[in-house]
């Protein structure tokens, strides 16, 4: 067994001795197998495989196969799920790349138990298949050329010619295959290829080759073996050896499964496996092709396999993303029947999930700036106690950060000359401190270039916690750490790795290199974090406040010499607010949040943050691309920016949260302020989350924020008292489906001659058969089911 690389280890999903399962989802594929057991078919067995071919490491999109065959089987009693190593190619594939894809599969969270398998041990039955094969009359060796065979082939308007061979006797075939197999010939004298129909229209069942002369040492087998099968007929025996039930793969494999059935029936197997496809996973802004990939790896583009720019589960585990968030973004991606780009903003969302509830906050300056609080004391330091977590994660502990004369804040935190929405620290404005004091700006101390080097301040030690006694307000918070007692680290910015959404998209003459984003990566390596992480082992992972989420680096971290990675933002980059700011109409300051940093380093996109709150109605366009009504209420509001922003960090969905804040809490606001309203921002975004995952409707969310005004209190626990939770369930709302389907045969009927409004009919009636409690959007997912399925 490997050890789990993960910090936050994750409990092991078994399929073969586990008997936790969990309620099968409404995708096609899981229809198609119920119907098979219920049938009995296979005598009720459900066996899939994972088949990766070692040449390389495993990206998100096998992640989704990953989950889709192990998953399934484990939702059986007696389902299987073998790992196999599609072995078959000894030029490409190298014991490293088996031993990367069992620790990734192991991290992933599941368990192949004694099920692991390797095409390579099946060559002595692939050979006997082929021999059989031939006996039929229904292969043959070929002693073209690869170019001659290729132009024999035909196109897909013109049928393809016979090879000249092709009317070789059984016994000459036999003669040769055998004495391929015995090493007699030089690598490309002869093919052996099935004989099928060269006029065929499926151009792969053109008499495709079988097993080609290759004399090079195989990982496993050694020189025991000088000629390979090809992937198409290795993939379906070894499927038919191991009993495999469901075959399942992606479509670009479609083509290939006329070819999958006619092998296994012509070699004569009994109750042979059936090939399913499924939509495989495009991500925008990155590519999951393998061969892409080892481009950009043997090319230099990047580090390494392990490289956190590069979507393999490795590349992803480096840059501190759980297993946890990659199955929720699979469970969540679902299996489609058709092939689309999905936006990678959907990933780097389940992550921030994910991470929000798992990364201790902590103080980390990206580039800072000196700060001297000219009247506090010399040599004074106070031991500032700071929560891990925020209030609304049901996780507690705390740590100490010192506060002390001398400090450092991030230097795109001050600006000289603010411009119009800056709200954060400049001559003669007074800011807060998290955790610690407001300070005002009296000084500003440049370097003979005229580089800003340091700012003097003064605070007011009546402020500390961040209040002021009597009563005046700030418009910024700002992050920050003591320089005395900070550590000096090394922070490693990821973005994503190509500027375009489809890199494969490319002009004739182009590479899908050349839309590499430059700033992918942005290395910062004068940054101070505090001390309470000196001791953390590598690996462990973290929410920079106001700046995302960092992992410290599994590979180059170690103390006194600290690395950290961004996972992710906690918002969208800055290319993506300056796009969101053009569309809007907005231009963007110089200064503003997210312009280059007069530092000295390349800063590339910035981190997205927190700035300051009520910074003109602008930034609340461009930073969170808010309608102007809306913003507009927010850069006039202080109270009401700030609520939302609270909210906004608690829960990202900007638009969401803005929507209840402009219109629900400003008119609660005419009656009383917003700072003596019973709850707080983090309170409402979390009740955002509950209309987002499902778990209330929006009217349901009206009654809970009633009560929220009227006496406070957390809404998840509101929803629990009242019994608000909507049915989410298949297994519970499934019986009340067949009831109403029962009950209207005659709409059934009309729906599928094509009277698809009545959905709407059927959903409503569910709603009222559960008093409306049940989820709509899964209600009208399980009867488009059962009305396309029965």
């Amino acid at each position: 067994m490997f050890p789990d690389p993960d910090p936050f280890p994750n409990p092991r999903i078994a399929v073969t001795a586990s008997n936790e399962t969990r309620a099968p989802g409404l995708d096609f594929i899981r229809a198609m197998v119920a119907r098979d057991v219920e049938r009995g078919k296979w005598e009720g067995r459900v066996a899939t495989r994972f088949p990766p071919e070692p040449n390389g490491y495993l990206h998100v999109g096998h992640a989704k196969a990953i989950c889709l065959n192990f998953g399934l089987a484990n939702e059986y009693p007696q389902g299987t799920c073998n790992l196999r190593f599609d072995d078959s190619n000894p030029l490409t594939e190298d014991v490293k790349y088996v031993e990367a894809i069992k620790r990734d599969v192991r991290w992933l969270g599941f368990d192949w138990g004694d099920r692991e398998y390797y095409a390579s041990d099946y060559f002595e039955q692939l050979f006997d298949f082929a021999v059989t094969l031939i006996d039929k009359g229904k292969a043959y060796v070929d002693s073209s050329t690869e170019a001659e065979i290729r132009e024999l082939r035909g196109t897909v308007t013109e049928p393809g010619r016979e090879s000249p061979y092709r009317s070789r006797s059984v016994a000459e075939n036999h003669d040769l295959f055998e004495r391929m197999r015995r090493g007699e010939f030089p690598n490309g004298s002869h093919v052996l290829r099935a004989r099928i129909d060269m006029a065929h229209p499926n151009m792969l069942m053109r008499d495709p080759l079988l097993y080609r002369i290759r004399h090079a040492h195989h990982y496993r087998r050694g020189d025991a073996w000088c000629i390979y099968p090809l992937y198409d007929f290795t993939h379906c025996l070894s499927d038919a050896i191991e009993g495999i039930t469901h075959s399942l793969c992606t479509l670009e494999f479609k083509d290939n499964r006329e070819l999958y059935d006619w092998i296994v029936s012509e070699v004569g197997i009994e109750d042979p496996p059936e090939q399913t496809e499924f939509a495989r996973l495009n991500l925008d802004y990155t590519v999951l092709s393998k061969r892409k990939l080892v481009r950009l790896v043997d090319g230099r583009h990047v580090s390494g396999w392990d490289d956190p720019r590069m979507p393999t589960l490795a590349g992803l585990r480096r840059r501190g993303v759980t297993p946890e968030a990659i199955r929720k973004f699979c469970d969540d991606i679902g299996v489609a029947r058709t092939d689309s780009r999905l936006d990678i903003r959907k990933l780097e969302h389940t992550i921030r999930d994910d991470l929000n509830l798992l990364a201790p906050r902590v103080l980390c300056v990206l580039r800072p700036l000196r700060v001297v609080i000219e009247n506090y004391p010399e040599g004074q330091v106070e031991q500032l106690d700071a929560p891990h977590y925020p209030h609304d994660v049901p996780r507690e502990g705390s740590r100490t950060v010192p506060f002390s004369r001398v400090l450092y804040i991030e230097r795109d935190d001050f600006h000289e000359d603010p411009p119009k929405g800056f709200f954060r620290l400049a001559p003669g404005r007074e800011v807060r401190l998290r955790y610690a004091y407001y300070v005002t700006c009296g000084e500003v101390v440049k370097d003979e270039t005229g580089r800003i080097v340091e700012v003097r301040c003064t605070y007011d030690p009546a402020t500390m916690g961040g209040g002021s006694p009597d009563g005046r307000k700030v418009k910024g918070t700002l992050h920050w750490v003591s320089a005395e007692h900070s550590l000096p680290a090394e922070v490693r910015l990821y973005d994503r790795p190509f500027t375009t959404a489809d890199p494969e998209d490319t002009d004739e003459g182009e590479e899908f290199t050349d839309s590499l984003n430059p700033d992918s990566l942005v290395v910062l390596p004068d940054s101070r974090i505090e001390p309470s992480v000196a001791h953390d082992p590598p690996g462990t992972r973290y929410q920079f406040e106001r700046q995302g989420y960092f992992v410290s680096d599994t590979v180059d971290s170690k103390p006194g010499a600290l690395v950290f990675n961004r996972t992710v933002g906690l918002r969208d980059t800055w290319a993506k607010i300056q796009r969101k700011a053009t569309r809007s109409g907005v231009k963007t300051k110089p200064g503003a949040r997210g312009a280059k940093a007069d530092s000295g380093v390349r800063p590339g996109p910035e981190p997205a943050g927190a700035p300051g709150r009520g910074d003109g109605p602008e930034r609340y366009m461009s930073a969170y691309g808010l309608p102007g009504e809306q913003a507009g209420i927010l850069g006039r509001d202080p109270e009401l920016a700030a609520l939302f922003e609270d909210a906004v960090a608690a829960h990202d969905n900007a638009k969401a949260v803005a929507s209840w804040v402009v219109n629900d809490v400003r008119r609660e606001a005419k009656r009383r302020a917003v700072e003596r309203l019973p709850f707080d921002g983090a309170q409402l975004g979390r009740l955002v989350a509950l209309i987002d995952s499902g778990t209330i409707h929006r009217a349901q969310a009206k009654v809970v924020l009633g009560e929220m005004f009227e006496r406070g209190g957390d809404p998840d626990e509101i929803v629990r008292q009242r019994g608000l939770e909507q049915l989410a369930d298949a297994d519970v709302l499934t019986p009340m489906i067949e009831r109403v389907l029962a009950e209207y045969p005659e709409k059934v009927e009309q729906y599928r001659s094509g009277r698809t409004g009545l959905l709407g009919f059927f959903v409503g009636q569910v709603m009222k058969l559960s008093r409306g409690k049940a989820n709509p959007k899964v209600v009208e997912g399980i009867v488009r089911h059962e009305l396309e399925t029965r």
